[in-house]
């Protein structure tokens, strides 16, 4: 589901700015599913996903390259964009 979406939020040189937060929380709740590429702080991709995930109630869907997918299910059924009914 995730391979044709593009990243919505970039980790650059920064780092994992308030503004990295705040991007990700928004972007989880308008699409529930997003990918995160990392431009910089590519050896701590792991970490800094780990840590995202965490404290913003998602999940980790994978590490692709330079790419960490996240989800996060809107809890309310009339906003949510993700469906997993026909998915196998």
């Amino acid at each position: 589901m995730a391979h044709g979406l593009n990243p919505v939020v970039m980790v650059g040189k920064n780092g994992l700015t308030d503004g990295v937060w705040q991007a990700v929380d928004e972007a989880l709740e308008n699409h529930e599913l997003i990918k995160i590429k990392f431009i910089d702080f590519k050896d701590s991709k792991h970490d800094i996903a780990a840590q995202l995930t965490k404290t913003l109630s998602a999940e980790l869907i994978g590490i692709i390259g330079n790419i960490a997918i996240l989800y996060r299910q809107n809890p309310d059924k009339e906003k949510r964009v993700v469906s997993f009914e026909n998915v196998r």
